[in-house]
């Protein structure tokens, strides 16, 4: 176990050492939009921690204490498609071009099809659990 640790370890520093000379690279020597990166490098983790995590945690714990046995599992199913769909489009909500160029991605209507998305999801949740449980 401890050979598979260290197999698993290792590329990780790698990647991590690479990561490091590739942001000096881009860093250095120092510019103004290089507080702004720090900023989001430092402040993403900060973010997930001190708010994302807690949050998803007590409405995790919550679902599971009040929902129905035959809600629970399809309700948290789609809580967990709802905030990675969203996390996913968060960027093109916040700022329409921000992202690459990607043809085809950006002429479409990402609220739309966001909440078109979801409604997909929660229909789904809504149908798994209603079905009979002998047919699930």
């Amino acid at each position: 176990m401890k050979t598979l640790r260290l197999l698993l370890f290792l590329p990780g520093i790698g990647a991590l050492a690479w990561g490091a000379v590739l942001f000096s690279e881009y860093a250095f020597p120092l510019r103004p939009d290089v507080f702004g990166t720090l900023g989001w490098l430092a402040g993403g983790p900060l973010v997930h921690d001190l708010l994302i995590a807690p949050l998803a945690g007590a409405v995790g714990f919550a679902l599971s204490r009040f929902l129905p046995e035959r809600w629970k599992t399809p309700v948290k199913t789609g809580a967990v498609l709802t905030g990675v769909l969203t996390l996913l489009a968060f960027p093109l909500l916040w700022r329409p071009f921000g992202g690459a160029r990607n043809p085809g991605l950006h002429d479409a209507d990402t609220v739309t099809g966001l909440l078109v998305t979801l409604a997909v999801v929660w229909l789904g949740v809504l149908v798994a659990a209603l079905l009979p449980r002998k047919a699930r």
